[in-house]
């Protein structure tokens, strides 16, 4: 259990992240960060996510002068093409059918910052994911109930009709939710 004597803030919008971090009983705040999540041609996987966590940490630190802050961010990487979240109900259909019957990883990268001591650790985590063959009714259902429009690679592991998608996975599950919770957890103790 971490108990903090400053406050700690979760930089990100995302109700998932939000909830893994209430699993773990950390008492947080949450805000989030309008940022462009792009990434650069050639750039690899694991230095994106920790540029774009990085990033936003710099725009978190703008809004929170006294705390620990946490951000975090998310891709899917298929034969070395990175997948981020999808612009249409089209480009939800056409991520999801390049994912069906194939392994895909799942990397996130994390930064946490304590202000007071002006101590940063970003690390990234990935996983593999292994999807079995899904049928384009299963797709179309799917994107008809909104659930893959926010996430990376269309789809969500948990809490939804995506966790069926699923043959296996080889790595941290919480990774492929948005936070690899043991390596999170480890990095808030060593700012403190």
């Amino acid at each position: 259990m971490i108990n903090s004597s400053i406050p700690i803030y979760l930089a990100s919008k995302s109700p998932r992240r939000r909830k893994l971090l209430k699993q773990v009983n950390l008492n947080f705040k949450s805000f989030s960060v309008e940022m462009d999540e792009k990434v650069f041609p050639n750039e690899k996987p694991s230095k994106a996510v920790l540029r774009l966590s990085k990033e936003k940490l710099n725009l978190a630190k703008q809004k929170v002068k006294n705390g620990i802050i946490i951000t975090a961010d998310t891709i899917v990487v298929l034969n070395n093409n990175i997948i981020g979240k999808p612009i249409n109900k089209k480009d939800a259909f056409k991520i999801l059918k390049s994912l069906s019957g194939r392994t895909h990883i799942v990397y996130t990268g994390y930064t946490v910052y304590n202000s007071n001591t002006q101590k940063s650790i970003s690390e990234y985590e990935k996983t593999k994911v292994s999807f079995r063959e899904l049928t384009d009714q299963e797709i179309t259902e799917y994107i008809n109930s909104g659930s893959p429009m926010d996430k990376a690679g269309a789809y969500g592991i948990q809490d939804d009709f995506g966790a069926v998608f699923i043959k296996k996975i080889n790595g941290c599950y919480y990774n492929v939710v948005g936070l690899p919770l043991s390596k999170l957890y480890h990095a808030l103790l060593r700012v403190m």
